[in-house]
C-alpha cells in the first residue's frame, strides 16, 4: 500500500512538473491589427520537438524565426518533416508580395506567402503570440502553448515609413539598428535617414574630405529652447559622421529585415554645413560656420555649375551605398534672399527663361532629378518642390498639411503624407508641464491614430497616387537615443496601424488596450516609451443649456476620482460618471485609480467662468486644419491655453488671414472689459497682430499692441470699456508678410489666439 501511494505521488509530481512547464497561450493583441483574425479551439505546443519546414525562397523569414525562438527561449527548432511543425509555404495565388496567411492549429503552424517579405511579416505577427520573455531571453520554460487561430493579412499602403534626423544630433550605429528592428517589428518598411543639415553633415564623402573635417562638426550647441531669451550655448564642439563602411553595415542590416533605407541629401536649402566646408558652393563665397542652433538659414546652394558638379559627385557616392529606388533631396525651407542678389543666379534665371527665384528652385530640383533619373533612381522632396513647378517624375512628401499632397496627386504625382499636425513626433505628446523639452505643438497618441492618409478632396482615381505615410523625428531637442525612443513610442504604434490596417477597423479604445498590453514587450526590449495611459484629458462642454467639464482617460477598467476645491483626490473622492456642471470659477483635480491607489499624475484644470462662457461665437474664417484647438467655442470656454505650446487644445491658428470674431451674449449685458492674448513665436512664423479693434453695439475701441517683432512669446490685449452690449466683435488683421531676416521671410504670418475673456 505504501509503495502504491509513493508511486501515485511520484506520478502526480511528474504531471504537475510537466504542467508547470507548459506556459499558457498569449491572448492575441497584435499591432498593427491584422485584416482578418479568426480564433479556433485548442493550442499548438511549441517545444524542442517542433520541426521547421521552409520552402525555397523563405530563407530570411525562416532563419529570423528560428533565431528569435532560440535566442529568446533556448528552444531549438529542428529542420525536418514530421508532426508538430512550423511550415513556410509559397502561395502563388497572392498578388501582394507583402500579404500573408498565418494559421495555427493543434499540430502545425503554417505561414503562407508569395514572398519572403510577406512571410517575414507573418513571423512578426507570430512573435506577438509568444510571451514577452522571448524578447530578452528571460523565457525559462521549454514548452508553451500558442492559441489556435487564422490570420489573413495585407497592408493598406505600400510605403510605411519612419524618419530620423541625425544632423541636429547624431546616434550610434547600434541605435540605428535598434530603430530599424522596431520598424520591422511593426511592419514598417522604410527608414528615411536624414543625413545632412545646417547643423551637421553626417555621411562620409571621400571626394570631399572637408565634409568630414569641417561640415560634420559645430563649435557649440544651443542650450534650452530656441525661443528662450537670451539664447545660451554649451561651448562644446559637437559632431561626427557615419563612415561608408558603417552605412553599408546599416543598409545590409535593414535589408535583412525588409526595411528600405532612403537617404536624404538636402538641397538647395539646409546646406550651411556643406557651405561652411566649401564656401564656393554658396552665392557669396564668404566663410560661414556650421549652424549652432535650429531655424532656417539664408546660406543655400548657389545655382552655378560648380554646385551641380559637387552635388552630382556626392550623389555618385551616395548611390553606391544605397540601393533604394528613391533618393530624398529635401527641397524645403530655402530662402531666396541670396539668389535675388547673386549675379550667377540672376544670369541663370535669364539664360533658362525663368520667371523668378521660385522657378529657379524648380530648375534646381529638376536638374538634380534628371541626373538621378539617369542613374535609375527617383526623387522624393518636401512639398516646397511644388513651388515654381514640380519636377517631372518627383514624389512629394507633404509636411505642411494636406494641401501639398492634394495638389501633387491631382497632377498625377505620387505622394507620401507626413503632415506636421499628425506625423511630427518631435511635438509634445502630453499637456503635462513636466514633459521633457520639445520644439512645441501637441500630438497625442489618439491624434496620430486618427490620421487618414487619403485626403477626402481626392477622387478614387487620384487617391491611387497616395503611397502611404511617414512619421518624422527632428532631433533639435533629442540629445540621446533614450529621448528619441520616448518621443517615438508609443506614437509609432499608432502610425503602424494607420498605414497597415484597414480604416474600417479603427477603434481607438480597443487600440489603446492593445498598446497598454504592448508596453510589456517594450519593457522587455528596453525601449524607453512614454506612458500617458494614466493621464486624464479634460474638455469643456458649452451650450446655451449647459456648461460642464468632461474627463476621459485612455486606460481601460480604471476609475476617475475628482475634487472641485483644489484638494488632491483620494479613494474617498467623488467618482466621475458624467460631465461635471460648472457654475462658478473653480479648480478641478482628478486622478486615475485602481482599487488601491492612484495611478499616474494628478490632472489639474483651472476654469474661469466669465460673461462669454457658453455663449454663441462665430469666426469669419475657419482655423487651419492643423491648429483647430477646441474650435471657435474653445475661445470662450473658460480655459486658457498653454504659455509655451501654441497648438494645444485651446489656441486657434490661422494662416495669413484677417480674422473677425463675433460673440453674441444673448442679450444686452453690462461689461467692464474684453481681453485676450496672442502667441508671438516668430521662429515658428507666428506673429501677434499690430492692432486689434473691439466693436460693441454702440462704440468701438482700437487697441494698439506692443510691437509683435519682439522677444515676448505672449502678447496680451485688453480693452477696458464700461458699457452695455449684446454683441462684441474683434477685428484682427494679419501681420502680413514676414520680414527679411526672420524665419519664414517672404511668407504670410500665422495668428494664434487664446481665450477671449469678457468681464
Amino acid at each position: 500500500m505504501q509503495n502504491k501511494k509513493l508511486t501515485l505521488c511520484l506520478l502526480l509530481s511528474v504531471l504537475f512538473s510537466c504542467n508547470k512547464k507548459l506556459v499558457p497561450s498569449v491572448e492575441p493583441m497584435i499591432i498593427p491589427q491584422p485584416s482578418k483574425l479568426e480564433f479556433a479551439n485548442g493550442d499548438f505546443i511549441l517545444s524542442d520537438e517542433t520541426q521547421l519546414i521552409a520552402s525555397e525562397g523563405f530563407k530570411i523569414a525562416s532563419e529570423y524565426l528560428k533565431a528569435f525562438i532560440l535566442e529568446g527561449s533556448g528552444i531549438s527548432l529542428k529542420e525536418s518533416t514530421g508532426v508538430n511543425t512550423i511550415s513556410f509555404v509559397k502561395e502563388e495565388n497572392f498578388t501582394n508580395p507583402e500579404a500573408y496567411t498565418l494559421e495555427v492549429s493543434e499540430d502545425k503552424i503554417t505561414i503562407s506567402a508569395l514572398s519572403d517579405k510577406g512571410a517575414f511579416y507573418a513571423v512578426q505577427s507570430l512573435r506577438q503570440l509568444l510571451p514577452v520573455g522571448f524578447e530578452n531571453n528571460t523565457f525559462a520554460n521549454k514548452k508553451l502553448a500558442v492559441k489556435c487561430l487564422k490570420i489573413e493579412d495585407a497592408p493598406q499602403f505600400p510605403y510605411r515609413g519612419m524618419h530620423l534626423d541625425v544632423g541636429r544630433h547624431m546616434f550610434s550605429v547600434d541605435f540605428i539598428k535598434k530603430y530599424i528592428d522596431a520598424l520591422a517589428m511593426l511592419k514598417l518598411n522604410t527608414f528615411h535617414w536624414h543625413l545632412t543639415e545646417d547643423q551637421g553633415w553626417r555621411i562620409e564623402i571621400k571626394k570631399y574630405p572637408k565634409l568630414q573635417e569641417i561640415a560634420a562638426f559645430r563649435s557649440e550647441t544651443l542650450i534650452g529652447h530656441y525661443d528662450s531669451q537670451p539664447q545660451l550655448f554649451d561651448g562644446k564642439r559637437y559632431g561626427g559622421y557615419y563612415t561608408q563602411e558603417e552605412i553599408k553595415e546599416v543598409v545590409a542590416y535593414a535589408t535583412e529585415r525588409f526595411v528600405t533605407v532612403i537617404p536624404e541629401i538636402e538641397l538647395p536649402g539646409h546646406s550651411q554645413a556643406a557651405i561652411a566646408a566649401y564656401p564656393e558652393l554658396g552665392c557669396t563665397g564668404e566663410q560661414v560656420e556650421v549652424a549652432k542652433k535650429g531655424g532656417v538659414y539664408e546660406n543655400i546652394y548657389c545655382s552655378k555649375e560648380e554646385t551641380f558638379t559637387f552635388l552630382e559627385n556626392v550623389f555618385d557616392e551616395v548611390l553606391a551605398l544605397f540601393p533604394s529606388e528613391y533618393i530624398h533631396i529635401g527641397g524645403d525651407e530655402a530662402p531666396k534672399t541670396h539668389w535675388k542678389n547673386c549675379a550667377a543666379c540672376q544670369q541663370r534665371i535669364q539664360d533658362e527663361g525663368l520667371k523668378d527665384e521660385h522657378e529657379l528652385q524648380s530648375y534646381f530640383i529638376s536638374r538634380i532629378e534628371k541626373y538621378l533619373n539617369s542613374k535609375g533612381r527617383q526623387i522624393i522632396g518636401w512639398d516646397e518642390i511644388l513651388e515654381g513647378g514640380l519636377a517631372p517624375n518627383a514624389t512629394v512628401m507633404s509636411w505642411r498639411g494636406f494641401n501639398g499632397a492634394i495638389q501633387a496627386a491631382k497632377q498625377q504625382h505620387q505622394v507620401i503624407l507626413t503632415p506636421g499636425s499628425h506625423c511630427y513626433f518631435d511635438h509634445y505628446q502630453s499637456e503635462d508641464k513636466a514633459e521633457p523639452l520639445a520644439i512645441g505643438g501637441y500630438l497625442p497618441l489618439e491624434k496620430v491614430y486618427g490620421l487618414n492618409p487619403i485626403p477626402e478632396e481626392l477622387s478614387p482615381e487620384e487617391a491611387k497616387y497616395v503611397l502611404g505615410a511617414q512619421g518624422n523625428v527632428w532631433t533639435e531637442y533629442m540629445q540621446s537615443s533614450k529621448k528619441v525612443e520616448y518621443m517615438v513610442f508609443p506614437r509609432i504604434l499608432a502610425l503602424s496601424e494607420v498605414v497597415w490596417s484597414s480604416p474600417t477597423q479603427k477603434n481607438y479604445k480597443e487600440f489603446a488596450a492593445r498598446v497598454e498590453n504592448f508596453h510589456k514587450r517594450l519593457d522587455a526590449l528596453e525601449i524607453n516609451y512614454a506612458n500617458h495611459f494614466y493621464e486624464i484629458e479634460g474638455s469643456m462642454i458649452t451650450s446655451e443649456d449647459q456648461v460642464a467639464f468632461q474627463l476621459e482617460t485612455a486606460s481601460q477598467g480604471k476609475t476617475i476620482r475628482y475634487t472641485k476645491d483644489g484638494s488632491e483626490p483620494n479613494l474617498q473622492a467623488e467618482i466621475y460618471t458624467k460631465p461635471i456642471p460648472i457654475t462658478e470659477s473653480t479648480t478641478i483635480k482628478a486622478s486615475v485609480f485602481n482599487d488601491v491607489e492612484a495611478l499616474g499624475k494628478t490632472f489639474t484644470q483651472e476654469i474661469l467662468v466669465h460673461k462669454a462662457v457658453g455663449k454663441k461665437i462665430t469666426i469669419n474664417k475657419k482655423p487651419n486644419p492643423a491648429y483647430l484647438g477646441s474650435g471657435a467655442s474653445g475661445l470662450i470656454n473658460g480655459i486658457a491655453g498653454s504659455d509655451t505650446r501654441f497648438n494645444d487644445k485651446q489656441w486657434l491658428g490661422f494662416w495669413g488671414e484677417d480674422i473677425e470674431i463675433t460673440i453674441d451674449l444673448g442679450k444686452e449685458t453690462a461689461i467692464q472689459s474684453v481681453e485676450t492674448r496672442f502667441h508671438n513665436g516668430n521662429v515658428n512664423w507666428i506673429y501677434a497682430p499690430k492692432e486689434v479693434t473691439v466693436v460693441f453695439d454702440t462704440a468701438e475701441e482700437k487697441q494698439q499692441l506692443k510691437s509683435p517683432i519682439s522677444e515676448e512669446l505672449i502678447v496680451p490685449m485688453k480693452v477696458e470699456k464700461s458699457t452695455k452690449t449684446r454683441f462684441i466683435k474683434l477685428l484682427i488683421p494679419n501681420f502680413e508678410i514676414i520680414p527679411h531676416g526672420k524665419a519664414g521671410a517672404g511668407n504670410k504670418a500665422w495668428i494664434f489666439i487664446d481665450e477671449i475673456i469678457v468681464k
